[in-house]
């Protein structure tokens, strides 16, 4: 994907997440939609002590200090390790973009979760951290290692964060919808800043 390709498609998923925040909100921050409303009465129905159990893991592998530190720290200790500075330079400029994007909204929509939320969370709804943390991981391992096998896990782990999240009625669907959106867009907008450095030869035998 060309640089323009990449800011343009990351452009437009954030307005299309902002466009969709706004809409879910007109009304109020506290009135969900239809579709939230009966996407949260199916997962509740569906619970069972294994799925909150799987979902409880997710939860802590997708929020506080492991996904906001150690997490980060890892992947970027192991790309210096492999001698790809840039590498690590751009991923950690893309996850405080993605927190900084996702912070911002939060306070801009204020919407109101769900009243039956099993864990405890942060202020706004709208849009899920969780979920736009894992898609920002995962556009960030497409990105960087174009295989088909790591889009496919990339894809698994975010539906599977999204999933988890309305599974403790901690956010409605079109939450996690919206993070989605946001996190991978963040990762293509400094993507189409950042990729085409990031992607230089480190020397001129490199390049030979």
């Amino acid at each position: 994907m060309t640089r323009r390709a990449l800011l343009w498609w990351g452009i437009g998923a954030i307005l299309a997440a902002m466009a969709l925040g706004a809409s879910l909100t007109a009304a109020g921050p506290d009135l969900p939609s239809a579709l939230d409303v009966g996407w949260n009465d199916l997962m509740v129905s569906i619970r069972s002590p294994l799925l909150i159990d799987l979902a409880d893991v997710m939860n802590h592998l997708g929020g506080g200090w492991v996904a906001t530190l150690l997490i980060p720290l890892v992947i970027i200790a192991a790309l210096l390790i492999a001698r790809r500075w840039k590498a690590a330079v751009f991923v950690a400029v893309t996850l405080l973009a993605s927190v900084a994007a996702i912070q911002l909204l939060k306070q801009l929509y204020g919407r109101a979760r769900p009243e039956d939320m099993l864990v405890t969370s942060d202020f706004g709804s709208f849009p899920s951290g969780h979920t736009a943390n894992a898609a920002t991981l995962a556009m960030l391992a497409a990105l960087l290692f174009p295989r088909l096998w790591v889009v496919l896990i990339a894809i698994f782990w975010t539906l599977a964060m999204a999933f988890s999240r309305t599974a403790l009625s901690v956010h409605w669907l079109t939450d996690t919808i919206g993070g989605m959106l946001v996190g991978a867009g963040a990762a293509l907008v400094v993507g189409g800043l950042m990729l085409e450095w990031v992607r230089q030869p480190r020397n001129r035998q490199e390049s030979l």
